[in-house]
């Protein structure tokens, strides 16, 4: 889960040169960030460095990046007019340049590990261009959500198909599993999540299992703080659901279902301990997971700024050691 980034030396010497938006624009740093990780640890699957933000710019949804804020949409679609004026696009043209980045990628991976691609989910694409950044309480989503809900159907309908295609190209690019990834969502309930999302995310995973190419490849469903709807996340699709940690994998797995495959789920602020707690805490997830099939050892969520290098790499050590027969 966010394997580059500012706790490598030199992931932080390519942000004091380029802005975020750069390395995700442009396919040749967009490859050495997602190269970086893999050349320091026994990781088993190279991640795509890029931003779940991207696609809200071609659909005139314009945002930068502001230095101690996170993302911070110019003008944020407050009405239902405002989501009437959002435009469709074809991400194969608009973001060509991550789908380059991704065949550059595949070359220079040459078969070491797989690459993951990844998009943003409808609820929390939405929820960004909705809030015009970060929000704890997500009034302006839920206000519009329940206000207009015509209005937030169809745009989320939107951003499923945007999202779909955008995944599907991914894939026809050369990435060997995708992820849809819904940071916010864990802010609904069970009964909003299936009135207000679950459609819209069921219709980007029914897209590519339908598709001829990127049926070939797993799909990972994640979202953070959905410990009360990890039954219905998995009604939405995924082969394989992601958990954090605020939920004992065991139990996280009992109600994904033993049918589908979990990712998860260490705590990442545990990485800043001391490595007997690191390991302890690792022993206690793989416990959980008991060496049934299908357990994808991740953390629960991204890999946090402070965390020392060190502890990373010697968490992937250990797992392999306890893991591998």
């Amino acid at each position: 889960m966010r394997q580059a980034g500012r706790y490598m030396a030199e992931y932080r010497s390519l942000r004091e040169r380029y802005s975020l938006l750069d390395l995700c624009r442009t396919p040749d740093l967009a490859t050495e960030v997602t190269l970086q990780p893999i050349r320091r640890i026994d990781v088993d699957a190279a991640i795509l460095f890029s931003d779940l933000l991207l696609p809200l710019e071609p659909m005139g949804i314009r945002f930068d990046f502001v230095e101690g804020e996170g993302p911070v949409v110019d003008e944020p679609l407050r009405h239902d007019a405002d989501l009437a004026r959002v435009r469709r696009f074809d991400p194969r043209d608009r973001l060509g340049y991550v789908l380059e980045a991704v065949r550059q990628i595949s070359r220079a991976l040459d078969g070491r590990v797989p690459l993951i691609g990844f998009a943003g989910a409808p609820f929390t694409l939405a929820s960004y261009a909705i809030e015009g950044g970060h929000s704890s309480s997500f009034a302006h989503t839920k206000a519009l959500m329940y206000g207009a809900p015509e209005a937030w159907h169809r745009f989320c309908d939107l951003l499923a198909d945007i999202i779909a295609d955008y995944l599907i190209a991914q894939v026809e690019a050369g990435v060997d599993a995708v992820q849809v990834f819904d940071s916010w969502v864990g802010a609904l309930n069970a009964a909003d999540y299936r009135e207000f999302i679950l459609p819209h995310t069921r219709r980007i995973f029914s897209r590519l299992a339908d598709d001829p190419v990127a049926s070939r490849v797993p799909t990972i469903h994640f979202g953070v703080g959905t410990g009360a709807i990890l039954g219905e996340i998995r009604d939405a699709g995924g082969d394989v659901i992601g958990a954090d940690w605020r939920t004992p994998l065991d139990e996280a797995w009992a109600r994904i279902g033993s049918d589908r495959a979990i990712q998860g789920n260490l705590d990442p602020t545990v990485l800043l301990g001391p490595l007997d707690r690191i390991f302890a805490a690792t022993d206690d997830v793989l416990a959980r997971a008991s060496g049934r099939p299908g357990h994808i050892f991740n953390l629960g969520h991204g890999i946090l700024p402070s965390t020392p290098v060190e502890h990373v790499q010697a968490l992937a050590r250990y797992v392999h050691q306890k893991t591998r027969g």
